[in-house]
């Protein structure tokens, strides 16, 4: 489910590029935050990373996926012949949940225009969310993260086709090291789906074809 075109054009108005200067959507947001976590990454990344929101160390160093769940995708990015700085990552919002809880339901509403900016902004292959909340968030419906991981659903977002690949938070393999087999053959399925081997290809979406 996308947001209205009066969001995301509001999104527009307020976002420098893929960054987002300033916002006071999210009172609760406002206060818990030391910094707006923006994305990182290349602006034209083939593989984008949605989490659902920065935890103390983001809002801290001011970049998603830096504490112990970005050490377990840095290091599974690794082992499927993909490095961080070649995929984009970000988060369903940018500003860190006070004691790290989900982020309400208005919370992720009043972030959505800033993703759907940036995906239109980035034109990734593939979209891999990260976790229940982004998977539900991207696709609109319940999701049980453990039974679907690994499948791809078409959604449209800001009216434009995506595919978007559902994945385990990598937290969950520091809990359960059985899953880190299902989170690595996630990774390596993002990469063959956006057709990279640590850099973009050519062709854009095209190389997805069909699934």
């Amino acid at each position: 489910m996308s947001s209205d075109d009066g969001s995301v054009e509001r999104a527009r108005e307020r976002m420098d590029g893929l960054e987002v200067p300033d916002c006071t959507l999210c009172p609760a947001l406002v206060e818990s935050r030391s910094r707006i976590v923006d994305g990182t990454g290349p602006e034209d990344a083939a593989v984008l990373f949605v989490g659902e929101g920065p935890g103390a160390q983001e809002d801290r160093e001011g970049e998603p996926f830096v504490g112990r769940s970005g050490t377990v995708l840095d290091d599974t990015l690794r082992a499927v012949s993909l490095e961080r700085d070649a995929v984009r990552i970000t988060n369903c919002v940018r500003c860190r949940p006070p004691e790290n809880r989900d982020p309400t339901t208005a919370e992720l509403e009043h972030c959505r225009g800033h993703l759907e900016v940036e995906i239109e902004r980035v034109d990734p292959d593939v979209i891999v969310t990260l976790g229940k909340v982004p998977s539900e968030h991207l696709l609109g419906r319940s999701v049980a993260i453990t039974k679907e991981v690994g499948t791809v659903e078409e959604v449209r977002i800001a009216g434009v086709p995506r595919r978007v690949l559902l994945c385990l938070h990598p937290a969950a393999t520091l809990y359960d090291r059985s899953q880190l087999g299902p989170f690595e053959e996630t990774l390596e399925a993002a990469a063959s789906l956006a057709g990279i081997t640590g850099e973009k290809t050519d062709g854009g979406q095209s190389r997805l074809g069909e699934f």
